[in-house]
């Protein structure tokens, strides 16, 4: 049963239209992830489907009667709203709260009184009451808080007092207590830690309801969709699966329409080729039909060549070779206080290596950033050692883009920690490698969206040179795409990368050991995200300490191994696409050879049947070379996929 359908739904402002001719439905039970570039209208289509704002005519919005809808807008902390955290979390319950006091009122009439009617309605309300969980909603409360990061000794705080963080964790925990119908959430980890953010998963996955959710967080994306939309171009494309699943089947989409414009661009050169040789000829009938049937298709069968967006061009060069050790934690102590607990600890030694990719996690507030105070040299040790090893020279990218000068232009801002002798232009040029072109340039930093000032900070990184990076979410702020950027970019980075990050993805893909900062300790892990998740279950820090260590490999070159062999598998994909498209182009050719020999015999030109004769012996030639390497190419990619597989 269709919860909510639209139909050629659009909006522009300014007369630019953000998207067209969108058409979907959204099913009870559905999970669908939207994903899209930054502006790309994300947040506008939710705002559309919330009933916030309208489609431009003629679309249309269909909602099922008395749909329940509860919407999270991306920073819903930007208002202080009145009350406590439990007050609030209350105004989610309100209609559960209502019939609770109308069911106190009603047993307080029945109190010694006989009356059928008042005690079926009694039972009737009563029913109900059960049926949605009533005497449950303040266990709820207590479970959604607890699993959105709060104490209990938050309960009673004012909201005036939080953070426009904490605001937002509020706005979400009273959407999930609500339980609507439909659920649309833009950006719901955003302000949530790693345990956070795997509570949010499970209860999604365990809620009845339906829900859309906008998200940067890969990993999030593929445990709690079933369906992804993405709107690209100003297009709505739908596609079956999670976030993973999405990406293989656009792959495929793109090649398969790419497949077909270049088989329409080859029938219409060859068309306009036989009319321009034809039409002042003996077959100028046929040339005029031919091109007549050519307008026609290009009016209104004619595709348009598949657009793919823009990336970041990045490239992150070490600046030298390090030591063997990279940094060194010896009993190491840290805080700020010499007379109180230490905020972090570390027993015996704890080391990086050169070219390791460290992730450092942990909740928030555990001290992962007094960590990287102490490694940036910014906090002195309470207690042990942290020493850096030799000719390390450190790059390091902060969480938030505070420390850049929002009165300087974004040459200026490059200017700034350039080389001596770097010319204007070549600042110019690598901001364009960041999709910063023409008068972007020359904008002010405080003119910039998060995501914006985030490709900035990346193009001082790169300017900078190290050969130790230390990250703070270097993925805040950036869309999927440009995320997917960095990602190859740290793989294929020389030196060492220390990440702290809550992106799975990132962890998953770059980890070769995992930092858990936790209950004031640090314990170093071997492996990605996936193999220290399956060890962890059950496990508290300190088992985690004591489990024997994993047999880690060198993984960098298992990983470049890996990228060659895909690298390889894709040239080898588009020359079997490119080879099919050569040999279609060539069975025309020798059908329309055939029919070009079978009118020479018949007007009994043997000069042209000649001619036409030895092309054609030349064309079943080509062609058969042809097929043989398709064949051959077609061999070794399925060799190659089952040996993926395996």
């Amino acid at each position: 049963m269709s919860l909510l359908t639209g139909s050629d739904v659009g909006k522009s402002y300014a007369h630019r239209y953000v998207f067209s001719d969108f058409s979907f439905a959204i099913e009870k039970g559905d999970r669908i992830g939207l994903v899209g570039i930054n502006g790309g209208g994300k947040t506008t289509l939710l705002r559309i489907l919330a009933g916030l704002e309208v489609s431009d005519p003629p679309g249309q919005i269909h909602r099922k009667r008395d749909l329940n809808i509860g919407y999270l807008v991306q920073d819903a902390g930007g208002t202080v709203l009145d009350g406590t955290v439990w007050e609030r979390m209350l105004e989610g319950v309100a209609d559960l709260r209502r019939l609770e006091s109308e069911l106190q009122a009603v047993a307080a009439q029945l109190t010694g009184v006989d009356d059928d009617p008042l005690l079926a309605r009694y039972s009737a309300m009563q029913a109900d009451f059960e049926r949605r969980d009533g005497y449950l909603y303040e266990t709820r409360i207590h479970t959604v808080l607890a699993g959105l990061g709060f104490d209990a000794s938050d309960h009673d705080t004012p909201l005036a007092q939080l953070s426009g963080g904490q605001r937002t964790r509020v706005q979400l925990a009273r959407l999930l207590v609500e339980g609507s119908e439909l659920l649309l959430l833009d950006e719901p980890t955003n302000y949530l830690d790693l345990r956070a953010v795997e509570w949010l998963e499970g209860w999604l996955r365990d809620r009845a309801g339906s829900y859309l959710v906008v998200s940067h967080d890969r990993w999030f994306l593929d445990r709690v969709t079933e369906r992804t939309w993405e709107i690209s171009f100003g297009r709505l494309e739908t596609y079956r699966g999670n976030y993973s699943a999405y990406l293989r089947q656009r792959q495929e989409r793109y090649a398969r329409r790419l497949k077909e414009w270049e088989a329409q661009r080859a029938y219409v050169e060859k068309t306009e080729e036989y009319v321009r040789r034809f039409m002042a000829g003996q077959r100028t009938n046929q040339a005029q039909g031919r091109r007549k049937r050519l307008q026609r298709f290009l009016r209104d069968e004619a595709i348009e060549r598949p657009q793919q967006h823009t990336r970041m061009r990045l490239r992150m060069a070490s600046s030298g070779r390090t030591g063997d050790i990279v940094v060194r934690l010896t009993d190491l102590e840290l805080g700020y206080d010499a007379a109180a607990e230490p905020v972090l600890r570390t027993t015996g030694e704890v080391e990086a290596y050169r070219e390791q990719r460290l992730a450092v996690i942990g909740p928030n507030g555990a001290g992962k950033t007094t960590l990287v105070r102490a490694i940036l040299g910014e906090l002195e040790p309470l207690a042990g050692e942290l020493r850096l090893g030799a000719k390390v020279e450190i790059g390091y990218l902060p969480q938030t883009q505070e420390y850049l000068d929002g009165s300087q232009t974004l040459v200026e801002a490059l200017d700034e920690v350039a080389p001596e002798g770097t010319r204007t232009s070549e600042l110019r040029d690598l901001l364009g490698s960041f999709l910063f072109s023409g008068d972007d340039v020359d904008k002010r930093i405080e003119q910039l969206s998060g995501g914006e000032r985030s490709r900035v900070a990346l193009a001082r990184l790169v300017l900078q040179g190290a050969n130790f990076l230390i990250l703070d979410e270097p993925t805040n702020h950036l869309d999927i795409a440009s995320q997917e950027v960095l990602e190859e970019v740290l793989a294929d980075f020389a030196g060492t990368v220390l990440l702290v990050s809550h992106d799975r993805y990132l962890i998953q893909s770059l980890a070769t050991q995992i930092w858990l900062v936790e209950e004031g300790e640090l314990t170093p892990y071997d492996g990605n995200w996936s193999q220290y998740s399956a060890w962890r279950e059950g496990q508290s820090p300190r088992q985690l300490a004591e489990a024997p260590e994993s047999n880690q490999v060198d993984d960098r070159e298992a990983r470049r191994e890996s990228r060659r062999q895909r690298k390889a598998f894709e040239q080898m994909q588009e020359r079997h696409a490119k080879l099919e498209t050569t040999i279609a182009s060539l069975e025309e050719r020798k059908t329309d050879l055939g029919e070009r020999i079978g009118a020479a015999s018949e007007a009994r030109d043997m000069e042209l049947l000649t001619e036409l004769t030895t092309a054609l012996q030349q064309v079943e030639a080509d062609l058969e070379q042809g097929m043989m390497a398709w064949e051959e190419i077609g061999r070794q990619l399925e060799e190659y996929e089952t040996q993926a597989t395996s």
